[in-house]
């Protein structure tokens, strides 16, 4: 790996923040820090570059994104911004949610099953490298009207149940939300929009209910 910030760190340490829970020993990443180091070690043996955004690693190339990993409840995950252009022969990609497109993610409940996947996490990883050093984009269906920014689709990946909750508001509720969350020009302003709204969100509101 390029390099490794050191501010990155303080995920492992005390977690990504987003909750009162952060360096508590509530937090979720604590109950997977040894699966998601491990994981990190997995990825800093790639070209990847390791930078802290949106309170988690993110992995990029280029400046692109390409990769994050995460703590759930359940579980932990590594994440590919484009993971449907990736060849899947092992079958262990699944869509962050039902009505995902673009990002795809690998869920491990287990230090072993990390263990037993790293071949085809590393195949995965220069594929996923692969796709951004061609400059390959998805082709997002056209009912996709709606261009989501950046830190809403890296939400989705990271808050169990958020893409479906948001699929299923109103078109007019979901453009509300979007035009909120995209007028901003600094990311961290945008991100912070989107972190205020989840939960009302994931209780099926829309911005002004």
């Amino acid at each position: 790996m390029n390099r490794i910030p050191r501010n990155a760190d303080v995920y492992f340490a005390e977690g990504c923040g987003r909750c009162p829970l952060k360096a508590t020993p509530q937090c979720k990443v604590h109950a997977w820090v040894g699966e998601l180091k491990y994981l990190r070690g997995i990825v800093a043996k790639t070209e990847l570059v390791e930078e802290l955004k949106w309170g988690v690693p993110c992995y990029t190339y280029n400046g692109k994104n390409v990769a994050i990993i995460a703590a759930f409840k359940e579980c932990c995950s590594i994440s590919f911004f484009k993971g449907v252009l990736l060849p899947d022969p092992d079958r262990i990609l699944v869509k962050p949610g039902e009505n995902t497109q673009a990002s795809r993610l690998i869920r491990f409940t287990s230090f072993d099953q990390i263990v037993d996947l790293e071949p085809s996490i590393h195949r995965l990883i220069g594929h996923a490298i692969d796709v951004e050093r061609k400059g390959l984009q998805v082709a997002l269906d056209a009912k996709q009207e709606l261009v989501y920014p950046e830190e809403l689709v890296s939400a989705f990946q990271r808050v169990n149940g958020l893409e479906n909750s948001f699929e299923k508001l109103t078109p007019g509720r979901q453009r509300a939300y979007v035009l909120f969350f995209t007028a901003p020009k600094q990311s961290k302003t945008r991100t912070s929009r989107i972190e205020k709204c989840v939960a009302q969100i994931l209780e099926g509101k829309g911005l002004h209910d």
